[in-house]
């Protein structure tokens, strides 16, 4: 099973991401495949056509969202989750950035947020700041190791967000 990093803690990954194109295609017998048991991530694609059916069955449920795909789609469902992934396919596009800030500033979710593709240890503070909580690391990169970038690497709140007390 793979580490991952959640709540500056590394622990074993129990969720299984979905492959959407193979859930969403009828198989040889013309039927859609039956979704698995367990803790799932779904695509925000598979989770818009089969939403009920993942929520329903067995396990907890999570979306991916990519950078690209607005965080208001799923905006209703909230509550009913209980991790919402984003995908970051490079790491110098900061646009997850925002989507994890909306995600727990404008629409209060609460569950766990996961930054997830090509996430580098250099920028673990600095996920951690704009609301993420989880990281899935790259394959090549130790989580264990990466432990070390939340002591290495102090990010100051912005000027506006210090108490006059701590601005001073």
């Amino acid at each position: 099973m793979k580490k991952i990093i959640a709540n500056r803690r590394v622990v074993e990954d129990g969720w299984r991401l979905l492959d959407a194109h193979a859930l969403l295609a009828p198989g040889e017998d013309g039927f859609v495949p039956d979704l698995p048991f367990g803790d799932v991530i779904a695509p925000l694609r598979l989770w818009r056509l089969r939403r009920e059916e993942l929520i329903g069955r067995a396990g907890r449920c999570g979306v991916l969202l990519a950078a690209d795909e607005p965080p208001e789609a799923l905006a209703p469902d909230l509550a009913r989750l209980d991790l919402v992934a984003v995908r970051f396919d490079k790491f110098s596009d900061g646009r997850g950035y925002s989507v994890a800030r909306l995600l727990r500033e404008r629409y209060r979710f609460r569950g766990e947020l996961r930054a997830f593709g090509d996430v580098r240890r250099d920028l673990l503070s600095f996920l951690e700041r704009a609301g993420f909580d989880a990281f899935e690391l790259r394959d090549e990169d130790d989580a264990g190791a990466a432990l070390a970038a939340f002591d290495e690497i102090r990010v100051q709140p912005p000027a506006f967000r210090r108490s006059a007390s701590q601005a001073a």
